[in-house]
């Protein structure tokens, strides 16, 4: 399953290196001595491709690479974290696709905001008398005040239209009273961030999907002028178009706010970081997914978001999977070695850093059983933050998708243990 169980979540109210054209097996060897590694000739200067996390980086006024995760505020709490997410998910508002009032005449999917157990609108997750929001604005004061950076992943369209998730979910994009109520209500959520420095990422997955569909996004046609003539009017009326827009709407209403795509490992109809064959180019399959992304505004944008998993492979190897872990020896396929040369080469092509999101929060200690699942890719990412930095991040943040998978609060305090760990080691400087 690709998708984030985001709506099951929202209804529970909670760098540097060679360049691309590698195979993952070209890396230079883990550890910090990544950051130093000899740069092919390539039309990109190499000291700009050298340094894109830090760039980045100073812009927030950081230089480590930074941690977080989608966690409860005794979590939050409990460590040095430089970062927190939640995502905006549950369906928009009926009607214009937002509401003056939660508590009169407000429904989405014609239940009513009333009471904040009412409605799937994110913006009624309150006091009801309350405005509209109040529940974002509160979580971005909260961060702001633990001097955390809060990052909202907007994940609406599959939750809101009447498409099955996937092609027919990007076709859906050229409904135009239904993106008319998207556009409204992504200008709310920026109306909210306002002036704040937050991170926005928009719609995991709906970009795989589209690439998958056609990898030309100028041919895939969505209502952009058409239902947001006020923000968008002189935008393509396709996928690229519809990128654009959304991009160019967080400089308009959110100005202090930076913005990221999501690239998917699947969308090319590969899947780069569960690959298995030793022959796969996971650069150049790097490089088509930067290149879909770049045609829909992603040269615009401030990062690329990276995708690893929103289940953990405890949990996954109970379903059937069979060999969900990926090998922390490096030796076999899947592993992380290939993860992190196909992020890089998506990042040296967009000339962008990256944010390794969603990676699961289970470790080798748990009983396997709900909320407690094993898995080895949290303990991997701490073990070796040059890797993580090596491939232009900027941060990890730690996250599941799935009411029953390992959260920060059921993994036995191992995210807490290791992030207070590698601040008190200095963290992790980024590549220069």
């Amino acid at each position: 399953m690709r998708r984030h169980a985001a709506l099951t979540l929202a209804l529970l109210l909670p760098a540097c290196g060679r360049g691309p054209g590698r195979q993952y097996g070209a890396l230079p060897p883990p550890g910090a001595e990544a950051c130093t590694a000899a740069v092919d000739a390539t039309p990109d200067p190499a000291a700009a491709r050298s340094s894109l996390a830090a760039t980045f980086l100073a812009k927030l006024g950081k230089a480590k690479l930074m941690v977080g995760a989608d966690m409860n505020e005794q979590v939050a709490e409990s460590a040095p974290f430089d970062a927190r997410y939640m995502y905006i998910a549950g369906g928009l508002a009926d009607g214009s696709g937002t509401c003056t009032s939660c508590a009169s005449g407000c429904t989405a999917k014609g239940i009513s905001c009333a009471t904040t157990a009412g409605c799937g609108w994110w913006a009624c997750w309150q006091d009801v008398s309350l405005p509209p929001g109040k529940y974002l604005r509160d979580f971005l004061d909260k961060a702001q005040a633990k001097n955390q950076l809060p990052l909202l992943t907007y994940y609406e369209l599959l939750q809101t239209g009447t498409a099955a998730e996937g092609a027919p979910e990007v076709v859906e994009l050229n409904d135009a009273a239904l993106m008319t109520r998207y556009y409204n209500d992504w200008r709310f959520v920026l109306q909210q961030v306002g002036t704040r420095t937050a991170l926005m990422h928009i719609e995991p997955d709906l970009w795989g999907y589209a690439e998958k569909l056609n990898p030309d996004p100028h041919l895939i046609v969505a209502a952009v002028a058409r239902a947001n003539p006020t923000d968008c009017a002189g935008q393509e009326e396709s996928v690229a178009g519809f990128g654009r827009c959304l991009i160019s709407m967080v400089r308009k209403y959110a100005p202090n706010a930076k913005v990221g795509l999501h690239a998917s490992g699947w969308a090319t109809g590969a899947d780069a970081t569960e690959n298995r064959n030793p022959s796969f180019d996971v650069a150049a399959d790097g490089r088509k997914v930067a290149d879909f992304l770049l045609e829909c505004g992603a040269g615009e944008s401030d990062y690329v978001v990276l995708y690893v998993s929103d289940r953990d492979a405890g949990w996954l190897r109970a379903q059937g999977a069979t060999n969900p872990f990926w090998d922390a020896t490096n030796a076999t396929l899947p592993n992380f070695t290939q993860a992190f040369a196909w992020g890089k080469a998506v990042t040296e092509r967009m000339m962008l850093p990256s944010l390794w999101w969603s990676i699961p929060l289970g470790n080798m200690s748990l009983p396997n059983v709900v909320n407690r699942w094993q898995d080895n890719k949290l303990d991997y990412f701490f073990a070796h933050p040059a890797e993580v930095a090596a491939s232009n991040a900027f941060g990890m943040l730690f996250g599941s998708g799935e009411v029953n998978q390992t959260n920060p609060s059921t993994d036995g305090g191992n995210l807490v243990s290791r992030v207070r760990t590698l601040a008190a080691a200095g963290g992790q400087a980024v590549c220069r």
